[in-house]
C-alpha cells in the first residue's frame, strides 16, 4: 500500500495508538477501525466526523478493517462499535475522491473520481 501511494512508513500512522487529534495531521492512518473504537470508549461522538477531517485533512488515505460481514455481536458495545464503524466509513466514503476495497489482496476500486 505505501509503494503504490508513494508513502514513506513514517507518514503512515497506527489508528490503534492515534490520539484524536492525530487524524488530522497524518497522510495515511491504518486500522482505522481501531480508532474509531478508542473513541468510542472515550466517549466521544463521531456523528459530523467526516465534516471535521474533511475540513482539516482532505487528502488523508484511511485504511480500516471490513467489521460488517459475520455474526452480530451479543455485547452492546461491540455492536455499536461495529455499527458506527460502518456508518462513519459509509459517509466518508460518499464524501471521497477515491474508494478501494482490498478482498484476498486484490484491488477492487469502488470509486475514482
Amino acid at each position: 500500500m505505501a509503494e503504490k501511494y508513494q508513502l514513506p512508513n513514517e507518514k503512515m500512522t497506527d489508528g490503534s495508538a492515534a490520539s484524536y487529534e492525530e487524524i488530522f495531521d497524518t497522510p495515511c492512518l491504518y486500522h482505522f477501525h481501531e480508532w474509531v473504537k478508542e473513541r468510542l470508549k472515550e466517549g466521544k461522538k463521531l456523528e459530523s466526523l467526516e465534516e471535521e477531517l474533511i475540513d482539516k485533512n482532505p487528502d488523508i488515505i484511511l485504511i480500516s478493517n471490513e467489521l460488517g460481514y459475520g455474526v452480530v455481536p451479543i455485547d452492546k458495545f461491540d455492536r455499536e462499535y461495529r455499527e458506527t464503524t460502518g456508518r462513519v466509513c459509509t459517509r466518508l466514503a460518499k464524501k471521497s475522491k477515491s474508494v478501494v476495497r482490498i478482498i484476498c489482496g486484490m484491488e477492487c476500486v469502488l470509486k475514482d473520481e
